[in-house]
């Protein structure tokens, strides 16, 4: 008896991982349906998280609206996406322009995407100006950008395209966020900026941007165990946490301004 449970061990483990296999397979396949046809908007699309969302929902079918700061970076995005895909199951991308911390064109921009396919499906707000550096050392003229681009700019393009939503009582708002929207960082006074190697992959990123659209979730954290755990702590044990942050403070107290 004791021999037959070992040998059933090793097949058992396999038939759950083929079965694992297969429900991945096939979210991943019908996630993809959910977004065939569909005018899904990107902002800062030449990002890496950029970059990944626009390929995943590319394959998937969407009517892409790509926009960026920076034209030339649009078109290699372009040419990337175009040289991959099969063109009998894609549409070809359309490239925009758009600078969310100059918010006097953003307006112009949404009109823009309206006038050329009617409506907007799915509006992912990935745009975000970072900076690096102690709170004395930073401007009130950057602080103000950084708002503009980080808040205020997706502000004034989310609600240029929620009434066609409203109206067609249909469409998604994603917006991404990174891990100093639950807590501070020391030297990341307006915005964390981190490195790959603490953060999440931008292609598991956009995997999962893809399945939240399809399951329509709320919220997602995504993260790392040690940010993720630093978020449980902070709740939990807020005085451990200050005292962690504060030793970090110490050691990096002339760390320079980074843009």
């Amino acid at each position: 008896m004791g021999v037959t449970a070992v040998l059933m061990l090793p097949l058992l483990l396999l038939g759950i991982s083929g079965l694992l296999f297969i429900y991945q397979e096939v979210s991943r396949l019908w996630s993809k349906s959910v977004v065939q046809n569909k005018v899904v908007v990107i902002t800062d699309a030449i990002s890496g998280l950029g970059k990944e969302c626009a390929r995943v929902f590319h394959t998937g079918g969407a009517r892409l609206v790509l926009c960026g700061k920076n034209w030339e970076r649009l078109q290699s995005l372009y040419d990337a996406l175009i040289s991959v895909a099969d063109p009998s199951k894609t549409f070809t991308p359309k490239l925009v322009l758009l600078d969310l911390s100059d918010i006097s064109c953003v307006q112009d921009v949404a009109k823009e995407v309206l006038d050329c396919y009617g409506c907007v499906d799915i509006l992912i707000n990935n745009a975000s100006v970072k900076v690096k550096g102690p709170a004395h050392k930073i401007s009130l003229e950057l602080d103000k950008k950084i708002m503009d681009a980080n808040y205020f700019g997706p502000i004034i393009l989310t609600k240029a395209l929620l009434p066609d939503m409203i109206s067609r009582r249909t469409g998604q708002i994603v917006l991404v966020n990174n891990i100093q929207g639950k807590l501070g960082i020391p030297f990341r006074t307006a915005f964390f900026f981190r490195k790959l190697t603490y953060g999440t992959h931008p292609v598991d990123v956009a995997e999962e941007v893809m399945r939240t659209v399809r399951r329509k979730k709320q919220e997602v954290f995504l993260a790392n165990p040690i940010p993720k755990a630093a978020v449980y702590i902070r709740t939990l044990f807020p005085e451990l946490f200050f005292a962690v942050v504060a030793c970090g403070v110490k050691e990096k107290l002339s760390v320079p301004e980074e843009g």
